[in-house]
This record gives structure tokens, C-alpha cells and sequence, in this order.
């Protein structure tokens, strides 16, 4: 019997949580709820999900700080929930280091898409066996290791995934579209705001200097490329 995955709901608004859990259960997942930041942040210590779903509008710490915190324990997929669709929140959630986010109403349907994207994790066979290099910039694909000058670099799931995308197709144009569909999944309802954003967070982790990158570059107005 396949054990489904438990998804972790952070929802202050009581009738809005259970709307979201029963979905969820729909979908044959286990929930765990929270109504604060540091009830989630209590209840991740002892029993980590799968995924996390987070409200932005937290009592107390609210869900960007909430983001934050388990970014430095975890690489768990994350998914901000918000009420607005403005670019500062989207962006502010994704630099906190969510991996999606969802607008509020949103449909079931969507919501589960956006999860099983995210849980889908990168098999081995997937990826490349040799290792990569573009300069001081060591890539290993089967082992899901990252080293720059020869120290190891601290990536997502969803970083690592970008990553190893671009180098599979060294020195060509990967457009945003395509970098959606093969990092974020097939069923995917997004914007290319989500690859602009990791795009950004990649490059502080991988190159000597981010804004004059050497390898991770951007083709004006169609995508990215890596090169050496």
C-alpha cells in the first residue's frame, strides 16, 4: 500500500483551513494543520512534512519570517498562499524561499496540480551521471551536489532542479516557458516570474558576483543559459 504524502497547512482563518484540509484529503493526503508560525515551526521539529502550505498573513510571525525559518532547517517544497497577486507578494514569497505560490480563491484543482509538481522528486536516472563543470562551478547531478571554488553551495530542491536543467543543455537557450514546464511540471498554471525569481536566488549561491554573472546569463527577453 503506497503511504501518501503528509502536506502541512499554516492558516490562521479556521473555516478557510478546514476548506483546505478536506481537499486535500480528497486527494488521499495526510494534513497536519497549524494556525501560527510557531505552531508550525513546533509541529515541523517533531514530524516534518512532505509540503508546506503557507498563509502570508500570520498572526505574530507571518509567513514570509515563517519561510524564512524553515529554509534554514529544511528544503521541504513550500507554497504561499496569499490574498493579493501583486508583485511584491509573489516576489517577496519567492525570495523568502517558497518554491510556488497561490492567489486566494483559488481552485482545488489548481492547488493539487501545483502539489504533485512539487512533490514529484528528481530520480536518478533523470539526470546526467558525469559531472558538470562551468568554471570554478562544480555540478553532480546523481549525488545532488553543488560546489563553487571547491565548497559545497546550499540549493532547494527546486534550485537544484533548475540547475541541473541548465547544465544538461550547456551554452543553450532554455526559454522561461520550458523551464516551467521541465522544473515545475507538466500540469503547471504559472508565470515566469517563478523562473525570474530562482533565476536571481541561483546566482547569489553560484556566481562570484551576481550581477555581473559569468555563467548563469539571460538572453534579453526569451530565457537563460549556462555556460563556462
Amino acid at each position: 500500500m503506497t503511504v501518501s504524502a503528509e502536506i502541512m497547512i499554516v492558516e490562521d482563518d479556521e473555516r478557510i483551513r478546514g476548506s483546505m484540509r478536506l481537499a486535500l484529503e480528497e486527494e488521499q493526503y495526510r494534513v497536519a494543520e497549524a494556525s501560527t508560525a510557531e505552531e508550525a515551526l513546533e509541529i515541523f521539529g517533531r514530524r516534518p512534512a512532505q509540503l508546506v502550505l503557507i498563509d502570508v498573513m500570520l498572526p505574530g510571525l507571518d509567513g514570509f519570517d515563517l519561510c524564512r525559518n524553515l529554509r534554514h532547517v529544511s528544503d521541504v517544497p513550500i507554497i504561499m498562499v496569499t490574498a493579493r497577486s501583486d508583485s511584491h507578494d509573489v516576489v517577496a514569497g519567492l525570495e523568502a524561499g517558497a518554491d510556488d505560490y497561490v492567489t486566494k480563491p483559488f481552485v482545488p484543482k489548481e492547488l493539487s496540480a501545483r502539489i504533485r509538481a512539487l512533490l514529484r522528486r528528481v530520480r536518478a536516472g533523470e539526470m546526467p551521471g558525469e559531472t558538470l563543470r562551468f568554471g570554478n562551478l562544480e555540478v553532480q547531478p546523481e549525488a545532488g551536489i553543488v560546489r563553487r571554488g571547491g565548497k559545497e553551495v546550499v540549493l532547494t530542491k527546486t534550485e537544484f532542479r533548475l540547475l541541473c536543467e541548465l547544465a544538461a543543455s550547456a551554452g543553450r537557450l532554455l526559454t522561461r516557458e520550458l523551464l516551467l514546464d521541465r522544473v515545475w511540471g507538466y500540469d503547471y498554471f504559472g508565470d515566469s516570474r517563478l523562473v525570474d525569481v530562482h533565476v536571481r536566488r541561483l546566482r547569489q549561491k553560484i556566481e562570484e558576483d551576481p550581477s555581473r554573472p559569468r555563467h548563469l546569463l539571460t538572453v534579453r527577453g526569451l530565457g537563460y543559459k549556462l555556460q563556462s
